[in-house]
């Protein structure tokens, strides 16, 4: 019988924090006050949900390794990207899903 992976705990990086308030932040003058809100519930709903199925999201496809260990989540206009190791799950950045690829690579080199 194969073993059920254990739940593994979330760090979260500065830059994450910094992108999802600047996200929070154009969504406010944008769209306003409630979507803001709201749109940033979502993201907290989906990490909250993460540590039971981190490993249901793709690759990133521009950091690709051989244990597949960074992975993102495609949410409406950005991109969620966190890097699996053996005992938690790092929240890299939220990047808008226009940003350009070297500004996805440079997420490697990001330690929560």
């Amino acid at each position: 019988m194969a073993e059920k992976e254990v739940p593994k705990k979330i760090a979260i990086s500065k830059e994450f924090l910094i992108d999802l308030d600047d996200i929070y932040q154009h969504g406010q003058y944008v769209f306003g006050d409630n979507q803001a809100a709201k749109y940033e519930d979502e993201i907290w709903m989906l990490i909250e949900k993460l540590p039971e199925n981190y490993l249901i999201f793709p690759e990133c496809r521009y950091l690709r390794t051989k244990s597949r260990m960074y992975r993102w989540i495609i949410l409406d206009a950005h991109l969620v990207i966190y890097r699996i190791t053996q005992k938690e799950i790092q929240l890299l950045r939220i990047l808008h899903s226009k940003r350009s690829i070297s500004k996805i690579k440079t997420s490697r080199k990001i330690t929560p």
